[in-house]
């Protein structure tokens, strides 16, 4: 369900949405690796890594960030009448722990803020969370805006 403007900004400060687990396996860290030029031996070469304190190949962190669109798609509500919706960048981006090959990771998002700049344009700000399961520490923490388009009333 869409909620309304007047909705959305009554969950300011709440937690809204947890998506799916999402597997990190050495196939997408080393897809992941191609695309990006990223590929440093911790993320492609088990064998190397292995010796590594890691024990093992770990995901990039950009990765991690690039899957927050599709965990945000499975967990956020969406604002009715939204025509057009656009990454804004974020205020702040930690990589807290490395996120070890073969491991399952989801995000918990809560709505930080919510400001209407003009009537149909309003960025919104996600604090986010990307866990690890079976680990106390998280993958990521960050505070991600968004901008979203709304139709005409």
């Amino acid at each position: 369900m869409d909620l309304t403007l007047t909705q959305m900004t009554s969950l300011v400060g709440k937690e809204v949405g947890l998506s799916a687990w999402h597997r990190i396996d050495q196939p997408l860290i080393d897809a992941f690796a191609k695309v990006s030029g990223d590929t440093q031996f911790i993320h492609t070469d088990p064998g190397r890594a292995a010796a590594t304190p890691f024990g093992g190949t770990i995901a990039h962190g950009f990765l991690t960030v690039s899957l927050l669109s599709t965990m945000a798609a499975e967990a956020q509500p969406q604002l009715a009448g939204l025509r057009m919706s656009v990454n804004y960048g974020f205020d702040r981006l930690r990589f807290i722990s490395p996120v070890p090959v073969d491991s399952d990771i989801r995000a918990r998002f809560a709505l930080a803020a919510l400001d209407e700049r003009q009537p149909g344009e309003v960025t919104v700000a996600w604090d986010v969370t990307v866990e690890i399961r079976g680990q106390d520490k998280p993958a990521l923490i960050a505070r991600w805006l968004n901008r979203r388009y709304l139709d005409a009333a």
